[in-house]
């Protein structure tokens, strides 16, 4: 059986984008057949939230970059699903 990947979406307050963000990932992982967990979280507590990988914003970023040890995706724009598959799809597959 395949590894169930943990995905953090991270907003500044865990609630509005990090949300469409999170429901954007769920529908490119369902159309390319990925089986992943994803939830959202504010920026203060990703870092101890238990995930192998986070989708956040470019200004979140440069935070998390030095508090966590799991791959991070850079997501431009959370509206734009060609934009989290093209990056975040390759990135799930090294996981799995």
């Amino acid at each position: 059986m395949a590894k169930k990947i943990k995905v953090l979406a991270v907003c500044g307050f865990g609630v509005g984008t990090s949300l469409l963000l999170k429901m954007n990932i769920d529908d490119v992982f369902k159309k390319n057949g990925i089986d992943a967990d994803v939830t959202n979280a504010d920026i203060t507590t990703a870092a101890s939230c238990p995930a192998d990988i986070i989708f956040t914003s470019n200004e979140l970023y440069n935070q998390l970059e030095s508090k966590v040890e799991i791959p991070l995706i850079k997501i431009d724009n959370f509206m734009n699903l060609d934009e989290i598959e093209e990056k975040g799809v390759p990135a799930i597959k090294k996981l799995l």
